[in-house]
């Protein structure tokens, strides 16, 4: 029996998200979150937070890096 929760709706993310949330709703790897957060957020980096040595992410942060992302490819579509 699978007990795990599933974030794959916005609806279902708590207000403050892990790497885990975010890697699962956007179908990416913890991996690829982490470097998403090292990354300067001019250059495309998810904007976030410590906790001790844990790192978090507001949803609405989260919401605008999402928005940003797709303005930026629709902006290169344009040219």
């Amino acid at each position: 029996m699978n007990t795990t929760k599933q974030y794959t709706t916005w609806e279902s993310l708590p207000d403050t998200l892990t790497a885990a949330h975010i890697a699962q709703f956007l179908g990416i790897s913890r991996k690829t979150d982490y470097e998403l957060f090292k990354l300067d957020v001019a250059h495309g980096g998810i904007p976030n937070f410590e906790i001790g040595t844990s790192k978090r992410v507001e949803k609405s942060d989260l919401e605008m890096w999402i928005a940003d992302q797709k303005q930026k490819k629709g902006s290169s579509r344009a040219v």
